[in-house]
């Protein structure tokens, strides 16, 4: 019979649990009338705290305040920024194609507002991070296009290197996306050390409301053309009257994600605790891309014959949330997409689990899912306790 425990959260990736000053900040605005819009005291107010919020993005990235556009999440942010139409100090500018790596999240796989034909996919090497030589070589001679390479992986933690990649862009005279969602608060984010033109957001995977996200763009002068066109609201980058109290509550995450990415070893020694259990129990444990940079809160891995669905499940019973890689996929366990870049074989990749911390993730909810997963393996494959690695 399972015994009933306190929750364990542990899939941050997919949505971190709103954080208390959020709620709170949240709360007050909605106890207050008033569109930004409009001219009186309250709609002042209203603008005021947008304009609080616009200040406080814009420092989680180093931007400017004109720089951040608000939208509905990480979808929408992505959707406005893979456009063939840009603007470059008030000049149109038509891309030509979109080249983005064969690891992207879903919104970005499916190439936003580029034609199928006018895609192109880059190859990643082993750990999932984007061979230099084939970028630099695939960008060479081509018509001024955009490139999206996200700051980090959703599914595998594995960090890109986007100084570098950031730089061939450029050399080429090409556009940068970053899909900065998985990053915030758990990398420095550095538009100008990346040379990224424009980079996305989500507020909920650092502690935000669900629904609101946005467009960072490192200049004012190149910006994409506007996914949804309204009444002038986002300084004409975005329709429709704004979500304020969404939007006071992610300037408040921004904060609080600001300063926890300044200091990331209380992560950093949960994974390794993590990692160093895991391996314990299962000596032939896999733990994807750890031969390169990855993120402190996420640790992807799989043990041969165990099988992700089926571990979900038991840990679910448990009354621990773990996933088996991306939330965005209508609740199904499918074969990853990103792993197969990566070159691994489909049968451990559907074995694959991702274990993501966050704000309020502490060592007893790393040691109680050490507990529990002997448990697990002995019941659904003894053998994998003594498989070498």
């Amino acid at each position: 019979m399972t015994r009933q425990t306190s929750p364990i959260y542990l899939d941050h990736n997919a949505g971190a649990p709103l954080r208390a000053s959020v709620r709170e900040a949240m709360i007050e605005v909605l106890g207050d009338a008033g569109n930004a819009s409009s001219v009186h005291a309250h709609g002042r107010k209203a603008r005021g705290r947008i304009e609080q919020a616009r200040e406080q993005v814009a420092r989680l990235c180093g931007a400017r305040n004109r720089a951040v556009t608000f939208v509905s999440g990480g979808t929408e942010a992505n959707m406005m920024a893979l456009t063939q139409s840009w603007r470059d100090q008030g000049t149109p500018v038509y891309l030509d194609k979109l080249f983005r790596s064969a690891v992207e999240h879903s919104s970005v796989v499916t190439g936003g507002r580029f034609p199928v034909s006018d895609q192109v996919v880059l190859p990643v090497d082993s750990n999932g991070v984007v061979l230099l030589d084939a970028l630099d070589e695939m960008l060479s001679g081509k018509e001024p296009s955009l490139v999206s390479v996200m700051a980090a992986n959703n599914e595998t933690g594995v960090v890109q290197p986007l100084a570098k990649i950031g730089a061939v862009v450029r050399e080429h005279g090409h556009f940068l996306h970053v899909d900065a969602v998985q990053a915030a608060g758990r990398l420095p984010i550095d538009l100008e050390e990346w040379q990224a033109d424009a980079i996305t957001l989500s507020a909920h995977k650092f502690g935000g409301a669900q629904g609101i996200g946005a467009v960072v763009v490192r200049s004012t002068g190149r910006v994409p053309a506007p996914l949804m066109i309204g009444g002038g609201q986002e300084n004409w980058q975005r329709g429709g009257t704004e979500n304020v109290a969404a939007i006071t509550g992610f300037g408040v995450a921004a904060e609080a994600a600001l300063e926890e990415a300044s200091d990331l070893g209380h992560l950093n020694m949960l994974k390794s605790r993590l990692e160093s259990g895991l391996r314990a129990v299962c000596p032939a444990t896999v733990i994807f891309g750890e031969e390169t940079q990855r993120l402190a809160n996420t640790s992807c891995f799989a043990v041969p014959g165990i099988a992700a669905e089926t571990a979900l499940i038991a840990f679910d019973l448990e009354n621990v949330s773990v996933s088996s890689g991306s939330a965005c996929s209508s609740g199904k366990v499918a074969v990853s997409h990103v792993l197969t870049a990566m070159g691994i074989d489909e049968t451990l990749a559907r074995c694959a689990l991702r274990i993501s911390m966050g704000w309020n993730t502490g060592e007893e909810d790393v040691d109680r899912f050490l507990e529990i997963w002997p448990r697990i393996v002995d019941r659904l494959n003894p053998e994998a306790r003594t498989r070498a690695a």
